[in-house]
């Protein structure tokens, strides 16, 4: 873990960059607190520069990139309060009551968010391809993995056609003997996964419809997309996983499911009841 902070690093480097990355320093060093929650596409579309330039920024600092970077970033804002941060509102010395109230604070808040940033005709469009495909795969990593099993346990109740595999090598394999008749559902926080991007890019290689649920509207994994879905909470480089930003995907994946449902009541009717019957014999 580095010691020395990164607004010094900045400074004392500063002579050294060239003229491109002392916009993307200035910038930085004015803004620090919103860098954290962007996208190396949105730093590099406020800079007005090319990702390709923030990268050599990060390499001019010595880290191997933008995520390293972030981290150090966020690091070196918690050391100049004087009480550290757990989130970018929950303080150490917060009460049980006071971190209860901003927690649900904070989730009401993604939520909100969300539900904002919806467009009703992407949401139709997914909804058109998930039921005119002949397979719909769910894909993430890490946590987002997590939410991706979610949605596919919840269409399975209704439709037999979801797939979600949890080994990303394996994701890559389903990736690549997936058609034009078949729609890849990808959820990634950042966008910026390369595993993510990587079955974005083969699944859309292979002709299938590609629908990212992301917080950021230009990333490397949206490049890929056909359709992207946005996701309202904010995740700083050391809050990954947060509840927040699962609650927003899960909250867009509940809207495509009851969609779903509903413009195909007369079979998922059906298989509703087929499957709560089949679970039911497990009860006691």
């Amino acid at each position: 873990m580095r010691t020395i902070s990164i607004f010094t690093s900045i400074h004392s480097k500063y002579n050294n960059l060239t003229n491109t990355e002392k916009k993307v320093a200035d910038y930085v060093l004015e803004n620090t607190r919103s860098v954290v929650y962007m996208s190396i596409t949105d730093l590099a579309d406020a800079c007005d520069v090319g990702e390709s330039s923030i990268f050599r920024f990060c390499k001019s600092l010595s880290y191997k990139g933008y995520q390293e970077f972030k981290i150090a970033l966020a690091h070196s804002i918690t050391v100049e309060n004087e009480i550290p941060q757990l989130t970018d509102q929950i303080l150490m010395d917060d009460s049980t009551e006071a971190v209860a109230s901003k927690v649900l604070t904070s989730n009401v808040s993604a939520l909100n968010e969300t539900y904002n940033l919806i467009d009703i005709q992407k949401i139709n469009e997914t909804i058109d391809y998930m039921i005119n495909a002949e397979r719909v795969l769910f894909f993430g990593v890490g946590s987002s993995l997590i939410t991706a099993m979610e949605a596919k346990i919840k269409f399975m109740r209704i439709t037999n056609k979801t797939e979600c595999l949890m080994d990303s090598h394996l994701q890559m394999m389903s990736a690549a003997l997936m058609s034009e008749r078949d729609v890849a559902v990808i959820i990634s926080y950042s966008g910026s996964t390369k595993d993510s991007i990587e079955v974005a890019r083969k699944a859309k290689e292979r002709g299938a419809k590609v629908v990212s649920i992301t917080r950021f509207e230009k990333s490397p994994l949206t490049s890929y997309s056909d359709l992207t879905l946005l996701c309202g909470a904010n995740e700083g480089p050391l809050q990954g996983g947060s509840l927040s930003a699962k609650i927003s995907q899960l909250y867009l994946l509940d809207i495509l499911y009851v969609e779903y449902f509903k413009k195909t009541s007369e079979q998922s009717i059906i298989n509703k009841e087929t499957t709560a019957a089949a679970v039911s014999e497990k009860l006691l």
